[in-house]
């Protein structure tokens, strides 16, 4: 498990490209026939994927978590950006197809997954924050989740905001995941931006062609700072920090959010003229 500490906002003023990097950025999710995870001590989430080729694969605790089993003390959600694939759940079976998604509650013991195809393999995108009460594990297919349209052609930022685990889908104690797909001709996602001080939030982008990529902002909204990022990789989101992008095509990413509050609305809005 990779292992990434939080830090002051007045430290990444300091930091190169490189610094930015190491600290906001991973570059690899997908493995095949392994589980790669990301521990962030930004709340301590957990985020990384699942690429079953050849073997089964099963999600276990390592010693940074001090717990028997992975699930004991948290809640987790998914989302299949690859092939059909199947999870299961305490010997439990549920197919996933690709865009599907699972939230899983605390306390389910044995976590294994599959591909249907090892030709075709699924890749299970994770993220994973820390629970205090079990909810049901629900399964959410793409038609299941609750879609939002938002912007316009003419400001390149027409897409929809498809609500996986949120309180109008399912229970959860306080992670948020969705999936927002941007339509062809459309690059920006979430400009003017925002930032919300009482959640952190995780980026996964993909969909994206070889030669693509986005350019993804953060940093404090006086002070911003910018990553370029490839298919497949993902970015960790401190609360004080913006998180917009712009691709030199369209895409799609997967955000996770956790903290204080469930309200997917509460966000501290920047206006154009303070964006430096």
């Amino acid at each position: 498990m990779d292992i990434r500490y939080a830090n002051h906002p007045a430290d990444s003023k300091k930091y190169g490209t490189q610094e930015l990097r190491e600290h906001y950025l991973k570059e690899e999710i997908f493995t095949p026939d392994s589980i790669g995870l990301t521990y962030s001590h930004v709340d301590r989430i957990i985020f990384g994927g699942a690429m079953p080729i050849n073997e089964t694969l099963s999600l276990v605790a390592g010693k940074e978590m001090g717990v028997e089993f992975f699930l004991q003390r948290r809640e987790m959600g998914v989302i299949n950006v690859g092939e059909d694939g199947v999870i299961i759940l305490d010997g439990a079976e549920y197919e996933i197809k690709k865009h599907d998604g699972m939230y899983i509650g605390m306390g389910v013991k044995e976590i294994l997954f599959k591909s249907k195809d090892g030709e075709k393999p699924a890749k299970f995108y994770i993220n994973s924050v820390p629970a205090h009460k079990e909810y049901p594990t629900v399964k959410i297919n793409i038609e299941d989740a609750r879609p939002v349209r938002l912007g316009e052609n003419e400001n390149l930022n027409k897409r929809t905001i498809y609500q996986y685990v949120h309180p109008n889908v399912c229970q959860s104690c306080q992670l948020l995941m969705g999936m927002t797909m941007l339509e062809p001709n459309n690059v920006w996602n979430t400009m003017p931006c925002h930032t919300h001080e009482r959640r952190m939030e995780v980026y996964f982008y993909f969909d994206m062609k070889e030669d693509t990529r986005v350019i993804h902002l953060m940093g404090e909204p006086s002070e911003t700072r910018h990553l370029v990022v490839e298919n497949e990789q993902a970015l960790i989101s401190p609360s004080w920090s913006i998180h917009s992008g712009v691709g030199t095509s369209n895409y799609t990413f997967i955000w996770g959010m956790c903290g204080e509050n469930q309200t997917f609305d509460d966000m501290d809005h920047v206006k154009m003229s303070d964006l430096k």
